[in-house]
């Protein structure tokens, strides 16, 4: 920034030089700057390309402290169906709004004729703090869609002598940068920054520019690796590197106890079994199992093994409890593991039916899981159905153990549709299908024909038994009387008369209630006359029949009951003789039999069959003569099932169905066919059509794809439906899946390309075998398969590409019916290697002092990024950490610090270096461990509190640090001259001095308790009060008091209270009481768990609490254990004792808080133990 040196040369004139300075700080300058110092990676075209709703999305810009930025984006509005609702977010959840500040302010601007929206966040005098990622969200009706970006806080930039300028400034508060002194204090010391940087270089010149850890790799490896570890690292100054090397004392350490430790993790289903093994050098040497500290002890849950100078752990039935940090101790040796306990999916065992119902019926739809208390999804033509909702739709759901179940008491219409079940282990499917109520006739009324004075029956059966209606007679209604009765059972319709009249003959109706149908027949009045018949005369048959034609025809429905009664006449009584064709008929028992009568002849058949159809003949004959009558007898019946049923193709819901008409039609044309279909293994068919189908091929739809199948098909004539055709054979509907999704070039060298997909939206049930990469050269139409076999996951890399050629590449995906739809890039590949720089992602916490106690654990994640993968160094004070306290992991992206008990020789300045080649990147991390110190001798401390670094000490020597010789802190003394000044009322005034060692630290307050005189329990009254004075209120009249102050400092409450000298005695006016002589009740009792801790299961990241109510006198001490181990002041826990009621909060518990946690009650009667287990599970 060299225009800032003319501004420090004006500063004389007073008045010109405000006028000139904000145009430095103009906050227009920072959006025209951001572009060119944002990271390469940002840069990259597949950011900056619009997708979506948004015609530009917001960069990630660098911005110096101090200056302003804007950030600006455009969403296109004609995608939206409405107006939008803008959003910003800091990091993924932290919305801004008006109460993140004056920083913050948004703007929103429409461009009616283009229909564009304008959005911008201007942040005021950015600070170190608005460093990191953020995140656009634009939200309209049931669109919505969101973009992020990062904004980097630099430091103030250096002049060409490597100074900032920002510490050239005047001093003295309230006044302009052109007034008062100028400070050339912080230019002095940002000289002194620069030497120890020039030092710093130098020392990495030296050596040859090779990180440490490849220089503490050469000294254990052999002299004939050096020039293959050189090779592979790129070190060309092999001459400078045998000197170091000559000059390094080389002192290869090895493991004396083991020679195979354990792996750095393991990993196990629950409910399986794992072995932890390790291999030591002497059998004889004794080994220790921990697991988080605590020794493990043999049991039918930890089973110890050892074959030879093996030694293996077995854990038994493992629970989201054994996930935890293991170590195996030989002597002073040790080595570490931790143990992840996965938990397993919840596997559908039975899944759901396809049901078909009636409207107003009760439904059940039910599947079963593998695992009881498992959580299921249930969704109802792709929308979720929860239990919120179902007072709305009629439903509710039921859990039975494994089974869940949605029950509809009174299904609709509304209710048909497709169900899914989804849990995190797979999903099923089935279709409800609801229809309305259809009443069928399965016995229809018959015509008949009667005498006088006999009885006449209407009888006729309906589907259904609630349904009913009316008879009619020539369309008049029929009212019950004596010698009609109208009855109603079941599906059973009766009409009855008795002592049948001429006058009774006509048409009778039923007609149901409700429904548009009607069934008819009619009553014909057979009339006897009775003439004078001489005594000799012929034979005569009197044949009158239904359905009489020309032929004397007849017709019945096969099942059915026929009576054909021939009145005969004659003097003397005719003989009668039937025949059947040309065969004389005599049986007079079983199904077809003749029944005589003095004046009639009767050919009765029960049950009518097909065989029984023919022409009938009955013969009379007497001496006078004879006569003959013939009666043809046709009988109908349904037809037989269709021929040759068969499936000819398939889809993925749908199935073609073919078939041949009847052989036998029975007796009447075929008028069409009703299908069914079923599930493979299933007894419920589902109907298809509910009107007659006449055609022979049917399309079959809304089938589940994957789900085996059977079909079949009946045949309708005027009588009835047939009986069902054979079965097809099982088929199943399949289909291709969909194309793969979001296509991406995730990375790309001189030869390679590597890419990366999604799955399908659609997989479907034929699953998916794999995917297919294919590409062509640019302005090509030919298409070359990368892979010859599929590949199961959604990446893979292309080698062996010409370099500098662009390339097009599309994947598809395969499986039982075929390929997908292709996947195609939208842009040609240029095949070249693309580096990008090392960057630090320095976490929040760590950006200032990070402050641990002695004892508790040091772990710090911290993310990087770059390519190829970056070498990573931990210093400490210029030199490698120590391995044996530190354990440092490293992946791809990021790098963990962990030691397991943090000590005083940890505190000091941790260097984290980064780097790729020639670029590299760094940071810094402070670390402060307080707490008790065994022994005494110098630390340093310093730094401003503008600095951030107020009350820092180190055990290290640092640069511009001030040299102690005192203890570090540590407890403070008690306070002194604790005296009772005043007393008022009920009230008390009490003051005391400070303590005369404050423990090297600052105080930050005191504990003042009271305690009555008679029970000398002591009760809180003030929590760090900052005064050396306090005013105790609420006294109770009559009562003498005691009080006591604690000190408090950065390291807790001082070990011992200053005690008050006098007593608070609060007097009543004008009553003296006089105390009775009476012995004293022992109050006094042994700690006892009214209420015991109970086992709790709590999910990861939600705060849990555990529970117990104590009894004992006096107070008991409370203390919390974690497998044994005693919680101290963690932070993540918080213990509270309210008049016996203990709680531990734990605050976003994660599986490395599971375990037994033990609560212990002590006083000088004795002491009780009340233990639970916590279990922690990680959701899917």
């Amino acid at each position: 920034m060299p225009e800032a040196k003319p501004a420090a040369k004006k500063a004389p004139k007073g008045k010109d030089a405000p006028k000139e300075a904000p145009k430095e700080a103009a906050p227009k300058e920072a959006p025209a700057e951001a572009p060119k110092e944002a990271p390469p990676e940002d840069q990259s075209p597949t950011v900056e390309e619009p997708t979506g709703i948004f015609l530009k999305k917001p960069d990630s810009v660098s911005v110096e402290t101090g200056k302003d930025t804007v950030i600006v984006a455009k969403v296109n509005g004609k995608e939206l169906p409405g107006k939008p609702t803008i959003k910003w977010f800091k990091g993924k959840w932290l919305e801004l709004g008006s109460k993140s500040g004056a920083r913050f302010s948004f703007k929103e601007s429409h461009d009616s004729a283009s229909n564009v929206y304008t959005v911008e966040l201007h942040i005021g005098k950015v600070v170190l703090g608005d460093r990191g990622d953020y995140r656009l969200e634009v939200k309209a009706k049931d669109t919505c869609d969101s973009c992020g970006f990062n904004i980097d806080v630099e430091a103030p930039r250096q002049d060409a002598s490597g100074q900032s300028l920002e510490s050239f400034k005047r001093m003295g508060e309230g006044k302009s940068d052109t007034a008062g002194e100028l400070d050339f204090s912080g230019l002095l010391k940002k000289r002194e920054v620069v030497e120890e940087e020039k030092k710093k270089k130098k020392k990495d010149d030296d050596d040859l520019g090779i990180p440490p850890e490849i220089w503490e790799l050469l000294k254990g490896a052999k002299k004939s690796e050096y020039e293959k570890i050189a090779f592979q690292y790129g070190i060309t100054d092999l001459r400078g590197m045998l000197k170091r090397l000559k000059k390094a004392k080389v002192e290869v350490k090895k493991s004396a106890a083991f020679t195979k430790k354990l792996d750095p993790a393991y990993q196990v289903d629950r409910g399986n079994k794992i072995k932890l093994m390790v291999e030591i050098s002497d059998p004889d040497l004794p080994l220790k199992w921990f697991k988080n500290g605590q020794e493990i002890k043999p049991s039918s849950k930890y089973v110890f093994e050892n074959v030879g100078k093996k030694r293996i752990l077995t854990i038994n039935k493992c629970t989201l409890a054994d996930d935890a940090a293991y170590e195996v101790a030989v002597k002073d040796e040790k080595c570490f593991t931790e143990l992840f306990v996965k938990e397993p999916p919840v596997l559908i065992i039975t899944p759901l039916e396809d049901q078909q119902v009636f409207v107003g019926d009760r439904v059940e739809m039910a599947v079963e899981v593998s695992e009881e208390g498992a959580q299921v999804m249930w969704m109802k033509d792709g929308v979720e159905l929860t239990r919120e909702d179902s007072f709305k739709a009629r439903y509710r759901f039921k859990k039975d153990g494994k089974r869940h179940i949605l029950i509809y008491s009174d299904v609709t219409q509304e209710d048909g549709g497709h169900y899914q079940v989804m849990t995190n282990g797979g999903q099923c499917e089935a279709e409800l299908i609801v229809e309305e109520k259809q009443l069928e006739v399965l016995q229809d009324i018959a015509d008949l024909t009667v005498k006088a004075a006999e009885q006449a029956v209407f009888k006729c059966e309906v589907s259904d038994e609630k349904v009913t209606g009316k008879w009619y007679k020539n369309g008049i209604e029929v009212r019950p009387s004596k010698r009609i009765t109208i009855s109603h059972v079941g599906r059973f319709h009766k009409l009855v008369i008795d002592d049948v009249r001429p006058e009774d003959e006509g048409d009778y109706t039923f007609v149901p209630d409700g429904y548009a149908l009607s069934l008819s027949a009619k009553l014909n009045f057979l009339e006897i006359k009775v003439e004078y018949v001489p005594k000799q005369e012929p034979p005569k048959i009197h044949l009158d029949c239904s359905g009489k034609t020309s032929e004397n025809a007849i017709v019945v429905v096969a099942g059915n009951k026929l009576r054909l009664d021939v009145s005969i006449t004659g003097e003397p009584p005719p003989v009668a003789t039937w025949l059947k064709g040309d065969e004389v008929f005599t049986t007079t028992e079983g199904r077809v039999r003749i029944e005589k009568r003095a004046d009639s002849s009767s050919f009765v058949i029960e049950s009518a069959e097909r065989t029984d159809e023919g022409r009938y003949t009955i013969k009379v004959t007497n001496p006078v003569g004879e006569d003959v009558a013939s009666i043809f007898l046709r009988v109908v019946d349904v037809p037989d099932p269709p021929e040759a049923v068969r499936i000819t193709s398939v889809g993925e819901d749908w199935a073609i169905l073919v078939w041949e008409p009847p052989k036998y039609d029975g007796g009447k044309p075929v008028t069409g066919y009703l299908l069914e279909r079923k599930k493979k293994g299933s007894q419920r068919w589902m109907k298809l059509n509910f009107e007659v189908f006449t055609e022979t091929t049917y399309e079959s739809t809304k089938m589940i794809e994957g789900i085996l199948y059977e079909m079949r098909v009946f045949a309708v004539n005027a009588i009835g439906v047939s009986q069902p055709s054979m079965n097809t054979k099982p088929f199943m509907p399949i289909a291709p899946t969909s194309e793969p999704l979001h296509l991406i070039v995730e990375d790309v060298t001189d030869t390679t390309t590597t890419l990366k997909w999604r799955p399908p939206n659609r997989i479907g049930a034929g699953g998916i075998d794999g995917y297919l990469v294919e590409y062509c050269l640019e302005g090509s139409d030919e298409w070359v398969s990368a892979n010859t076999e599929p590949v199961e996951r959604c990446g893979f890399t292309v080698k062996n590409l010409p370099t500098g050629a662009r390339i097009l590449f599309r994947v598809v995906g395969v499986n039982i019916a075929g390929r997908s739809e292709p996947a195609t890039l939208a842009q040609p590949v240029t095949i070249r290697e693309i580096a990008e720089p090392p960057k630090i992602r320095l976490p929040r916490h760590l950006r200032q002092t990070y402050i641990r106690k002695v004892g508790e654990q040091l772990n710090l994640v911290i993310p990087f990024q770059g390519k190829p993968r970056p070498q990573v160094v931990w210093t400490k004070g210029g030199a490698p950490v120590d391995t044996s306290r530190v354990h440092v992991r490293t992946s791809d992206f990021d790098t963990v610090f962990f030691v397991r008990q943090a000590a005083r020789s940890d505190s000091g300045e941790y260097e984290l270096s980064v780097q790729i080649e020639n670029m590299k990147d760094t940071a810094t991390i402070h670390i402060r461990v307080v707490g008790a110190r065994a022994g005494e001798g110098p630390w340093w401390s310093g730094g401003g509190c503008g600095e951030g670094r107020g009350g820092e000490w180190l055990d290290i020597p640092k640069p511009g640090l001030t040299c102690h010789t005192s203890p570090l802190p540590e407890k403070a003394g008690p306070p002194i001259n604790v005296m009772v000044k005043e007393v008022w009322g009920t009230n008390a005034l009490v003051e005391w001095q400070a303590p005369k060692d404050d423990g090297n630290s600052e105080i930050t307050g005191y504990f003042v308790q009271k305690a009555d005189k008679k029970t000398m329990e002591w009760f809180n009254v003030y929590e760090r009060n900052r005064h050396t004075s306090c005013t105790v209120s609420d006294l109770i009249v009559g009562n003498e008091y005691y009080f006591r102050v604690y000190t408090e400092n950065i390291c807790g409450l001082s070990d011992s209270p200053g005690v008050s000298k006098n007593t608070a005695r609060i007097l009543k006016t004008g009553i003296t009481l006089k105390p009775f002589e009476y012995k004293e009740h022992d109050f006094r009792m042994a700690p006892k768990f009214l209420t015991p801790l109970i086992d709790r299961v709590v999910v990861a990241g939600y705060s849990a609490a555990l529970n117990c109510a104590v009894r004992g006198h006096p107070k008991p001490k409370v203390v919390w254990m974690k497998n044994k181990m005693e919680i101290r002041e963690d932070p993540k826990f918080l213990m509270n004792n309210y008049q016996g009621v203990l709680t531990l909060n734990i605050r976003r518990p994660s599986p490395f808080d599971a375990g037994t946690y033990t609560c212990l009650a002590i006083n000088e009667l004795g002491e009780a133990l009340a233990e639970c287990k916590l279990e922690v599970r990680v959701p899917q």
